[in-house]
């Protein structure tokens, strides 16, 4: 064998060794801390601080996450049984100018139910839920949380973080921190197409445009600026 062909066959095999190390530093980047913080955003700083700063450990649960429900699909929602969603949503708000614990309580229901139809793990596995939530929607899901939270096991909102009755005003802030998830659960899936995607998203947006001009004044007053 000549010298120019071992050469030659040196030089194939660094390329390929180099190739090949380029392909493990990015698929750990996937899922490193870079690639972790970029896909949990607000949820990758709760992990950290649920393990009291120890970031290592919050990036391998949150890759645990991301392995376990990281290949989850949404299912497509039809027009007709999105648009009964969000009819139940309406009269939900409606109900918390009369009821507000009993309107959060059905918000806790309706988003567990919604997400189900969505292919989510089913309600009845609330932690599954809102593990796989976290890793498809995770700038939403604790709005989810909060409202669970204030539910209860009771099934009735009725307990703050302090223990106390929640108030109207924690009330009505979880009710719209909840609605960001729905609305999220609501946008087309991935695998819809495009022109479907482009049809739906306006006529969402038309909607809660129209939406936000005939809320209960109770929700008025209080409405996040958009933007």
């Amino acid at each position: 064998m000549s010298t120019g062909v071992i050469i030659a066959l040196i030089v194939i095999v660094a390329v390929v060794v180099a190739v090949l190390a380029a392909l493990t530093v990015r698929a750990r980047g996937a899922h490193g801390g870079g690639g972790l913080k970029r896909r949990f955003g607000p949820e990758y700083d709760r992990a950290v601080a649920r393990h009291d700063g120890d970031v290592q450990a919050a990036e391998r649960e949150l890759a645990a996450l991301v392995e376990r429900h990281g290949g989850l699909r949404e299912r497509p929602l039809e027009p007709a049984e999105r648009e009964r969603y969000e009819a139940r949503w309406t009269a939900t708000q409606e109900h918390f100018v009369d009821s507000p614990r009993e309107a959060v309580a059905e918000a806790d229901r309706l988003v567990a139910e919604l997400a189900g139809a969505r292919g989510f793990p089913d309600g009845g596995q609330y932690e599954e839920q809102v593990a796989a939530l976290s890793v498809h929607h995770a700038r939403h899901v604790q709005g989810y949380r909060t409202v669970h939270r204030l539910v209860g096991a009771n099934g009735k909102a009725g307990g703050s973080s302090d223990g106390a009755a929640p108030g109207t005003e924690e009330l009505r802030a979880a009710l719209l921190e909840a609605r960001a998830l729905f609305e999220d659960l609501l946008a087309p899936a991935r695998g819809e197409l495009t022109a479907k995607k482009t049809e739906t998203t306006t006529t969402t947006t038309a909607r809660r445009e129209d939406h936000g001009r005939h809320l209960p004044r109770a929700f008025q007053r209080h409405q996040p600026k958009e933007g």
